[in-house]
């Protein structure tokens, strides 16, 4: 799993795949895995620029967008200073995709899994109150391209195949919801079953143990029954955040 991965997921696939762009990710990965601490100045246009091989133009630009995202800071007459975690966007598509090339880490997995619990549920009821027959049909596919994929699990592609369906099937409740800021939320989703997977499956085959809560869900929905479909919703994430802490002070341990 890599943020490829994610931005397959987030159905981006027009990346522009520009040097500015390129060396952006290049730092933007490096700062969020930490090889930058905050408050500390990264090198200077001329030296990044001959690490890159790229002009000072591509470095600058590439500054820029590390700058809207909340990474950097620009002080003239200082330098390039890298911003603590708690100016960064946060939600944002490539800031949340960077994470998954750096080391997992336990804080921002548990924020991840923190803020699914305080919106995944409530997003259940609503589209069991909200959801059109289309919304019904688009989470029951989703369900079932789940138990398609998890009887192939042989290989990595295919634990990627279940893993993209499980996804897509919150976000099919998400969408089902019909509230538009919930849909801002779905990168953290992503996010978080990608870090999650790194971390909890030394065996693909576990994935499946899932798939009766997934089903319950849906079969709530599907009934209209919004209290229960919120109140499932709860226990299968809180389910996935106990296996996930379970499995974080194990390899602690």
């Amino acid at each position: 799993m890599n943020e490829m991965t994610f931005y397959d997921l987030k159905q981006a696939g027009t990346i522009s795949h520009s040097m500015s762009v390129q060396v952006a990710r290049e730092l933007g990965r490096r700062i969020v895995a930490g090889k930058f601490e905050p408050g500390t100045l990264i090198d200077d246009e001329n030296a990044l620029s001959e690490r890159y091989q790229v002009s000072r133009v591509v470095i600058r630009d590439a500054v820029k967008i590390l700058v809207s995202k909340g990474l950097l800071e620009v002080r003239r007459g200082i330098g390039t200073r890298v911003n603590s975690r708690n100016r960064w966007l946060m939600l944002d598509d490539d800031v949340l995709a960077w994470h998954l090339s750096a080391p997992p880490a336990p804080g921002f997995l548990k924020q991840l899994m923190e803020i699914r619990l305080a919106f995944e549920p409530k997003a259940a009821r609503w589209a069991a109150e909200r959801a059109t027959d289309t919304d019904i049909a688009n989470i029951e596919a989703a369900y079932q391209d789940m138990v398609k994929y998890e009887y192939q699990q042989a290989d990595e592609l295919s634990v990627t195949k279940f893993i993209k369906a499980d996804a897509m099937f919150h976000r099919a409740i998400l969408l089902a919801a019909h509230n538009e800021f919930l849909q801002d939320i779905e990168g953290v989703i992503y996010s978080a079953l990608l870090v999650s997977i790194r971390v909890t499956n030394k065996d693909p085959i576990e994935n499946g143990t899932s798939l009766p809560f997934h089903f319950e869900v849906f079969q709530a929905i599907a009934n209209r029954d919004g209290a229960r479909a919120e109140q499932l919703t709860d226990r299968l994430l809180r389910d996935a955040s106990e296996r996930l802490q379970q499995t974080v002070d194990e390899s602690v341990d």
